[in-house]
């Protein structure tokens, strides 16, 4: 069954909260019919509409309950920065007083004026937090350096991105900019996966945002039991935060292997692809580190690891952080190392650098999180479902 949707501090409900399964249950405790609950999904998620009163092919008196039980419920934004490049990083206060950041990354021209009507200007990703700081601990991000407060809730991960379509102006019936949505935000996602999982409905769902299920990403540091759930419940994208190919340099960069070894980790990515499409495969990203785990030696053991799998490796170049003991890989060593996967097969491909003068980057989101948990691996807190 899925999570409970708790209620705001008035009372009421946050509609961004509820997949369909959920609001129709929702209607039908209320006397009304179930397709009532598709029609407000459209009107929310295909047509961008957040007043009930402009809910015209629903009676007023329907409208006027929905205001006394529910409400549609953003964010406050609490800063706005654009980088030259044109990815833009909006920070977002949550109740509790932090505050998480989202982030898009435009393709193409992002100034370009729309090319004819109802198409959008440029098209591009979304990347969302699902919870406020984090517990990995993982020893080259920004964001885990600041431990973890909470899980954020369904609707405090959906509203993001219809935030994000409201200030792109997108045109919610047709083309969208927003084409794609990854949880690479702030925070792991399946910790929290009793929230992530009806977002990820809803993202899906034609009467939600509508986006194809490989247009959706979770990355995961390799929180197993969650991965084998989550083949079992929705049929999305999955990318692997690797970055080691041996379990002694992982231990290191990223904490959670001791609990999860890359042995262990391997064999449940197998069967998170088993028995699906023929172009299916996992995504494992790969932090290029200077003279950690950038040697061609490594690149060997990862191209064994990974020779017998549906992979595709992104390696990313490290963005710096304050106070951070990495530096950078030299661009040639990122070549040689992606040059040695290839010649062994391996799909792959290095991700550019979007938004790093903005600290909009891949693991350089902070936020303003008042944390609860420094010793961050004990006892991980998960939401279940």
């Amino acid at each position: 069954m899925p999570a409970a949707v708790k209620p705001s501090a008035d009372g009421r409900r946050n509609l961004f909260g509820m997949d369909r399964v959920q609001l129709r249950d929702a209607f039908e405790s209320m006397g009304e019919k179930p397709f009532r609950a598709d029609q407000v999904m459209q009107w929310i998620y295909r047509r961008g509409v957040g007043d009930f009163e402009a809910m015209s092919n629903l009676s007023k008196a329907l409208r006027q309950r929905l205001a006394e039980h529910f409400v549609v419920g953003t964010p406050d934004a609490v800063a706005e920065q654009k980088s030259k490049d044109g990815t833009r990083k909006w920070g977002l206060r949550l109740a509790g007083g932090n505050a998480i950041e989202t982030v898009f990354i435009p393709e193409g021209d992002h100034d370009a004026p729309p090319v004819a009507s109802g198409q959008p200007r440029y098209r591009g990703t979304l990347c969302v937090s699902s919870q406020v700081g984090c517990a990995m601990d993982c020893s080259f991000c920004s964001t885990a350096q600041q431990g973890l407060n909470r899980n954020m809730t369904t609707a405090e991960i959906i509203a993001q991105v219809w935030f994000a379509a409201k200030q792109l102006h997108c045109d919610f019936q047709n083309e969208r900019d927003i084409s794609n949505v990854v949880f690479m935000g702030m925070g792991e996602p399946l910790a929290n996966y009793g929230a992530v999982l009806p977002a990820i409905r809803i993202l899906l769902d034609d009467f939600g945002f509508g986006l194809s299920k490989r247009r959706v990403t979770v990355s995961t540091s390799g929180l197993i039991p969650f991965m084998d759930r989550l083949r079992e419940d929705v049929d999305t994208a999955l990318a692997v935060s690797l970055h080691a190919p041996v379990d002694e340099l992982r231990n290191t960069l990223v904490p959670i292997n001791r609990k999860y070894p890359i042995r262990d980790l391997m064999e449940a990515c197998r069967r998170y692809t088993a028995g699906k499409d023929r172009k299916s495969h996992i995504v494992y990203e790969y932090v290029m580190l200077d003279g950690v785990n950038d040697q061609p030696a490594l690149a060997r053991d990862l191209a064994k690891l990974l020779g017998n799998m549906p992979a595709k490796v992104n390696l990313i170049p490290w963005n710096p952080f304050p106070g951070a003991a990495y530096r950078t890989s030299r661009p040639e060593n990122v070549k040689a190392f992606a040059d040695i996967l290839r010649h062994k097969g391996i799909v792959t491909t290095t991700r550019k650098t979007r938004g790093e003068d903005i600290d909009a980057a891949c693991g350089q989101l902070v936020g303003e999180v008042q944390s609860r948990q420094k010793n961050r691996l004990r006892g991980i807190p998960v939401v279940t479902q």
